[in-house]
């Protein structure tokens, strides 16, 4: 079984309007609210491809239903831990020039509790799990060094996967993870420098494994991605398709790479299968996932490198 860790579950609402006039009333063209949290992206994305899954983190009483329902259509189990409040709500507004206009909600605080009860619910949940994901972020009220805190909770003979950025990432590597998964963006955000050219990004992948990553799959957006475990290193291009939406590619690539890993895939499968899931996803029109199909239609068509 796959596990999800959702910490920072949140809701998007797009609106698109004609003009977005300061001050003055504004008339709504079209609205359109999409249901996110990495980790259960993470949990869909792998259950559409036949992986036994289950998910966990916190939710909100107000309005978390919507998740339950959706969880409960993909075929996905989940158990939460409920806290006051609203799931955090996202805006972006869209104009008719296509300029984009986001607020974002900061959300409920979460106590320590809360927080507790999440970790020991890590702790029994994944001493079943053969695979434990811990992607996204952190509520107010909870601090990055609560990513080791739940890094430390999962159980030993289950692998972990990191989808982090920063002192959370940090905080993880310090206890050990299996594979650790940025983009280019997010490295160079979480090793605070430039990354130029090819001899810089794997020096800075390994970087991750001197900190306590076993692997690191390093996404490049529409080009690709890089895997690496320190000794042996591998590209795959992704195809050149049409991109309807990047949101939630990078989970598509988690989902994959966890079921992998849980079969005891060599580097090569891992990264194959995750550029074939985050390319499917980009190419999905009105979801933040993919379907099994096309992850198969990309997966054949993929060729993998050593570099």
């Amino acid at each position: 079984m796959i596990l999800t860790v959702c910490m920072s579950p949140c809701t998007d609402v797009t609106i698109e309007l004609d003009a977005l006039n300061v001050g003055k009333t504004n008339v709504v063209k079209s609205k359109t609210l999409t249901l996110g949290g990495k980790a259960l992206n993470v949990a869909i994305g792998a259950a559409r491809l036949g992986a036994s899954v289950y998910t966990t983190g916190l939710m909100y009483n107000e309005n978390g239903y919507m998740f339950e329902n959706v969880l409960d259509k993909e075929g996905v189990p989940f158990t939460f831990v409920w806290n006051k409040g609203r799931v955090r709500e996202n805006y972006k507004f869209i104009d008719n020039r296509s300029m984009l206009t986001e607020v974002n909600d900061v959300g409920e605080t979460v106590g320590k509790e809360k927080a507790e009860e999440v970790v020991a619910m890590v702790r029994a949940l994944s001493a079943r799990s053969a695979v434990t994901v811990l992607s996204g972020g952190l509520p107010k009220g909870l601090e990055a060094e609560y990513y080791g805190r739940l890094a430390s909770a999962v159980d030993g003979r289950s692998l972990k996967i990191v989808d982090a950025v920063g002192q959370r990432m940090f905080s993880a590597l310090n206890v050990g993870v299996d594979l650790v998964k940025p983009n280019l963006d997010e490295l160079e955000h979480t090793l605070g420098r430039r990354i130029a050219d090819k001899e810089d990004m794997l020096d800075a992948c390994h970087e991750l494994l001197d900190r306590g990553a076993k692997r690191v799959l390093l996404s490049l957006g529409k080009q690709g991605a890089v895997i690496t475990d320190g000794v042996e290193n591998y590209y795959c291009k992704s195809l050149n398709v049409a991109v309807n939406s990047t949101v939630g590619a990078g989970d598509g690539m988690v989902a994959a790479a966890a079921i992998q890993l849980e079969q005891g895939a060599p580097l090569q499968d891992i990264l194959r299968a995750g550029v074939a899931a985050g390319t499917a996803t980009v190419m999905t029109v009105g979801d933040v996932s993919f379907t099994k199909e096309k992850y198969k239609e990309v997966f054949a068509n993929l060729q993998v490198y050593e570099i």
